[in-house]
């Protein structure tokens, strides 16, 4: 799936989404696009649990309707 989360500034909010990420899903296979604000994630988590993990830790996401089948 894929995800934007616009207040992802920087390479510290990029660490601190991976690690939201992890959380929820040790296993996940996290890409980051810090320019597009972006995050692939390969998980078996469900985008609930994935986007309440993320918005708990400060980073609210929406999910992006192309990656929504990835």
């Amino acid at each position: 799936m894929e995800l934007t989360i616009e207040n992802m500034t920087c390479g510290g909010c990029a660490r601190s989404v991976t690690k939201a990420i992890q959380s929820v899903d040790p296993n996940a296979v996290i890409t980051i696009d810090l320019s597009a604000r972006t995050v692939k994630v390969e998980t078996a988590a469900t985008p609930l649990a994935l986007t309440k993990g993320l918005e708990d830790a400060g980073y609210p996401a929406t999910m992006n309707p192309a990656g929504a089948l990835s």
